[in-house]
């Protein structure tokens, strides 16, 4: 009997020991750890002159009317400052700070607000739109504390995480949360791979740290999904690939990514059927560019990538990832799937910035136009919007990319919204949309009906009071 009493007890030991070991307990209090890091944490603040040209009358005065001299300074082009809100990091107790992108796009002044009431004009170091990260200087010779990055493919779903950031202006605020997913991809930039987070994430949140327990940063905070502020679903740039980015910024004032040279699709249930490939898994090459690295080394169209440098590429969103982050110049094996057998061929990489590719799709690169009277920045929608987004094949619209902090849409709509009609009628281009808001604006009512794609590309009736 004794023996039996000692075996459970033993039993129960071991059982208690295992649930201790493979779980930890909801931190009692995030103070410490808040009070740390905040002194790294910046709220950014930008301005930038909008140009403006607008006929105020709803009609034109003919070509030479003596009515067309008198009031001509009306339609004369006017300036406004525009300002925006953004969160960053120290990295450097020189001074360099880390944020988004497209928080100090375009900006002409650039304020930074270290622990809470000490300001700092900042000048770019380096800043790459593909992944929206940009490095900032700060103008002065004063010592900060830093922050370090962390390992971001160590982060779990289900870790405990902190962000920190300048919420609505509102100064260093902290939220807490866990990993929710890894590895998503939401659409915004060509390069995806974010950290999901049900830690609250705000607009003004943007260029803001995501800290793990250690205090170490595992994410940059870039954008949301929710029309009315955060709804728990925030997405996070993973370190280990900001970081790269990072530090070629800080070198070179550029980025200099790793480049094959071919188009890809996803491979299909269909496709890999057909190939007598085992399952759907790696990149199915469509086309390649003459005189590039993967022509030269023999890659044919009708290929499958399937393992690039000892990496294997499960789905094809996966390649260009881990092609852009790999060093300019290297020599690379890969694997590749073609007449139902595995090959290897050797391919020295070329530079994607200096590549023909490249350079067609930066001219390619959509025009943008302010919608005055709605404070909102937009850009038609294109082939590749529809193809991303999986929208009906005839869709036309505009995308919007910006949101004042004073535009009358900025608590009903969020960027990447797309306008597809305006008062029952059909939006083609800025200038539909534009005439549109100044005959709601001459009525007495000034409410303007909006047919939207959100972000969950669910269609949405929006009503919007204009002042």
């Amino acid at each position: 009997m004794k023996k039996l009493r000692k075996y459970f007890l033993s039993l129960l030991i071991i059982l208690n020991f295992n649930t201790l070991s493979f779980s930890k307990g909801v931190p009692e209090s995030f103070a410490d750890l808040a009070e740390k890091l905040m002194p790294s944490v910046v709220n950014i603040s930008t301005t930038q002159t909008v140009v403006t040209n607008s006929n105020p009358f709803p009609f034109q005065f003919p070509p030479g009317s003596p009515f067309e001299d008198m009031f001509k300074e009306f339609g004369a082009p006017q300036e406004r400052k525009s300002s925006a809100l953004g969160s960053g990091f120290i990295i450097d107790e020189k001074g360099i700070v880390i944020t988004n992108n497209h928080v100090i796009q375009d900006a002409e002044d650039i304020i930074v607000r270290v622990d809470g009431d000490k300001e700092f004009k900042a000048k770019v170091l380096g800043a790459d739109p593909l992944s929206d990260i940009a490095v900032l200087q700060l103008d002065t010779q004063e010592k900060f504390t830093p922050v370090k990055f962390g390992d971001s493919d160590k982060a779990r779903i289900g870790d405990w995480v902190i962000a920190i950031g300048n919420p609505f202006g509102l100064g260093g605020t902290v939220t807490s949360g866990i990993i929710s997913a890894r590895n998503r991809s939401i659409g915004l930039s060509r390069y995806e791979d974010y950290i999901q987070t049900d830690a609250s994430i705000n607009s003004g949140n943007s260029g803001g740290p995501l800290f793990d327990m250690n205090g170490d940063v595992i994410g940059i905070n870039t954008a949301i999904l929710g029309r009315n502020g955060s709804i728990g679903i925030g997405f996070s740039i993973p370190s280990n690939s900001a970081k790269i980015v990072i530090d070629q910024l800080i070198e070179f004032g550029e980025t200099k990514r790793g480049w094959l040279g071919v188009r890809i699709q996803d491979v299909t249930k269909e496709i890999a059927d057909v190939e007598k490939l085992d399952e759907p898994r790696g990149a199915l090459v469509a086309s390649v560019a003459e005189n590039s690295p993967s022509d030269k080394a023999g890659v044919k169209a009708g290929d499958i990538i399937l393992e690039f440098n000892g990496e294997q590429i499960k789905e094809m969103k996966e390649l260009p990832i881990i092609v852009a982050r790999t060093e300019v110049g290297k020599k690379v094996e890969v694997k590749i799937w073609r007449d139902k057998k595995e090959i290897t061929k050797r391919i020295i990489l070329g530079r994607l910035e200096t590549s023909e590719d490249f350079k067609v799709s930066e001219k390619s690169l959509p025009a943008e136009n302010n919608i005055e009277n709605l404070k909102i920045t937009v850009r038609e929608l294109n082939k590749e919007d529809i193809k991303q987004r999986n929208l009906p094949n005839q869709t036309k619209g505009l995308v919007i990319t910006k949101i004042e902090n004073n535009s009358p849409l900025l608590n009903s709509i969020e960027i990447n919204s797309i306008i597809i009609e305006a008062q029952k009628k059909k939006i083609n281009s800025a200038d539909d949309l534009s005439q549109i808001v100044k005959q709601v604006l001459n009525t007495n009512q000034k409410t303007i009906l909006l047919v939207v794609y959100n972000n969950q590309n669910q269609k949405r009736y929006i009503g919007v009071k204009l002042e």
